[in-house]
């Protein structure tokens, strides 16, 4: 099927058909749309952890994945089993052969990866039934992601507008839909507000005010001044969803946000030495990855292995790690059809950080083994603290990282790595071919 980074079936005939063949089961829950090029899957889980622990049953849809596919659609809190997700395309396959039949009648291109999986997952919530969040993004400029951005603007809706690094291009874009559909709008930094953010162990806290109430000193198990904001956006949400008037319950809000846990996202995954997980691909990731790094450790080493995909700015990636980073392992994961090669980012890498804080490691395994021995060699005290790896680059390289991790036996490891290939196409894009 065509990969969700697919540029030739941008219009929605397959899924309104699809849609139509299902009842429209999308207008039977309450739904948090989530759109835009960073933090999507961090305020995605976060509404969807306050939801929960107000008791109500609630579902996710993010994209892309880590490990399983399975991980996309989730039920309360918890994946799809293997045996509910293969059940679930087992009641939509026919459809979705149908309305491949009907395309097919027309000329035109059959359901993509994407929309098979949002079609499992609208059925699924509908079936439970559920709140959802789905996020997709188009668009090469600005004003013209805003526009695009500005589609899930649907009529009477609220719309929770988070800090835009283009506001004077953006906003009147999206002020001008807001007013079009007669919605609500609730900007960062106006109508709703972070502040007093504090670094704490495991995250931050922070006093997070939105048009019902001040919550002060919310504990967020993430780090980073961008989680303090995403989940600032998943609280007025939440506000709008939940049928409560007034402010929210403070504790619940609490200990929602002080237990979402968000793979591959500025993710600390071992100590001693100190291993972070990142699948940011782009600027924007980079500065937050930066920043939140600058604020919550105090590396006096930190190795850098990177792989990245080869239609990413790379050199402009590397640049704003450039200053936290020691030295840069650079290496490929396992989408072979789309990794840059380690060859070319090497050369890339020389130009940001010069030859001699450059090391080439071609396989991702032997590149993380590489990084660990950097940073042994300078632990004196032989205890870990202020030294660390930090794998980043790509969703697909800290969900290859993730695994090898987990398996701990480097032989294994290898062997895994040899013969993986990524069993469906994720999407490791900012845009569509971006």
């Amino acid at each position: 099927r065509p990969p969700e980074h697919n540029t030739t079936n941008l219009d929605l005939d397959r899924m309104n058909l699809m849609l139509d063949i299902l009842g429209h089961p999308e207008q039977s829950f309450r739904v948090i749309h989530i759109t835009g090029t960073n933090g999507k899957g961090s305020t995605a889980r976060m509404a969807e952890a306050i939801c929960r622990a107000y008791g109500m049953r609630t579902g996710l849809y993010t994209s892309p994945h880590l490990e399983k596919i399975n991980e996309r659609i989730a039920i309360d809190g918890q994946q799809l089993s293997d045996d509910d997700f293969i059940d679930i395309w087992d009641q939509t396959k026919d459809l979705v052969a149908l309305v491949d039949a009907k395309m097919e009648e027309q000329g035109k291109p059959k359901m993509s990866f994407f929309e098979v999986l949002t079609a499992m997952a609208i059925w699924k919530f509908a079936d439970t039934p559920v709140d959802m969040d789905h996020m997709q993004w188009l668009g090469d400029t600005v004003e013209q992601i805003a526009t695009e951005k500005a589609g899930i603007i649907k009529p009477n809706c609220t719309a929770i507008i988070g800090p835009q690094p283009h506001e004077e291009a953006v906003m009147p874009i999206l002020a001008e839909a807001a007013e079009r559909n007669h919605a609500m709008l609730v900007r960062d930094g106006y109508e709703m507000t972070a502040s007093d953010r504090m670094a704490a162990v495991g995250g931050q806290v922070a006093t997070l005010t939105t048009p019902n109430g001040t919550y002060e000193g919310v504990p967020i198990a993430k780090f980073g001044e961008l989680q303090a904001h995403n989940a600032l956006a998943a609280l007025a949400a939440s506000e709008v969803v939940i049928p409560v008037n007034g402010p929210l319950d403070g504790d619940l809000v609490a200990e929602a946000l002080s237990s979402v846990k968000i793979p591959g996202r500025i993710e600390q995954i071992r100590t001693s030495p100190t291993i972070i997980l990142d699948g940011g691909h782009n600027v924007n990731a980079a500065e937050a990855l930066r920043k939140a790094i600058e604020e919550s450790y105090d590396f006096k080493q930190l190795v850098g292995v990177v792989a990245m995909m080869r239609d990413k700015h790379a050199e402009d990636y590397l640049g704003v790690l450039e200053p936290i980073l020691s030295s840069v392992v650079v290496t490929e994961n396992s989408w072979r059809e789309r990794v840059m090669p380690a060859d070319e980012l090497e050369k890339i890498a020389v130009d940001v950080f010069g030859r001699d804080r450059v090391i080439k490691e071609a396989n991702l395994p032997d590149a993380i083994q590489t990084a660990v021995n950097m940073v042994d060699a300078e632990d004196e005290l032989g205890v870990g603290y202020g030294h660390g790896v930090l794998i980043c680059g790509s969703f697909v390289t800290a969900g290859d990282a993730r695994l090898m991790l987990e398996e701990h036996a480097s032989p294994t490891m290898r062997q895994a790595m040899a013969v993986h290939q990524p069993a469906v196409d994720p999407d490791d894009s900012d845009q569509p071919a971006d």
